[in-house]
């Protein structure tokens, strides 16, 4: 029953992005140092959303200041090449008060990063706060693979992953 209660709210918090104060749905992706899993979250809903031709403003944030102005990973951005896309132009940043006014959906990571966002957020803020996995039928609760301590496969994990997360938004934009 969780399960459908959660899809079930999560459609209709999409309906409620293309309603609320934006014409498009507007998304934060967010990890721990915005260099590996929320770059790759990023460009996989920028593709994904770029082939059905939906409108989006979508970003990525890091809860640690430690990547600031530095580019993903290397292993990070080979992935995306090999997915067809470039992120060598992103730049890691920080998660700031001001993107849960900005953002209609700010999509975590893992837990501890959603706990992060929690504690930072604004009483009155509009932005909704899940975790990505949370999306994707049968993922609920679970992170996204961390790849950075591993092998360079973990970003194709990754990328798996994330790539789940950005069809699933498309859907459920697409059907609002």
């Amino acid at each position: 029953m969780a399960q459908v209660e959660s899809r079930f709210n999560f459609v209709e918090e999409i309906a409620d992005m293309n309603n609320d104060r934006h014409d498009r749905p507007a998304i934060l992706f967010l990890c721990l140092g915005n260099i590996c899993r929320s770059p790759l979250a990023e460009a996989a809903a920028r593709v994904a959303f770029a082939k059905a031709g939906i409108a989006a403003t979508l970003d990525s944030a890091g809860t640690g200041d430690w990547h600031i102005g530095h580019p993903p990973d290397s292993r990070a951005q080979a992935e995306a090449r090999r997915r067809g896309t470039d992120i060598s132009d992103l730049r890691g940043r920080q998660l700031t008060a001001d993107d849960f006014y900005r953002f209609d959906l700010i999509l975590a990571a893992d837990a501890n990063n959603l706990r992060e966002a929690r504690a930072l957020a604004p009483p009155d803020a509009t932005a909704r706060l899940r975790l990505m996995l949370d999306l994707v039928p049968g993922r609920q609760g679970e992170s996204v693979t961390d790849p950075y301590y591993g092998a360079d496969d973990g970003f194709a994990e990754t990328w798996a992953d994330v790539s789940a997360v950005a069809a699933a938004l498309v859907a459920e934009t697409s059907s609002g």
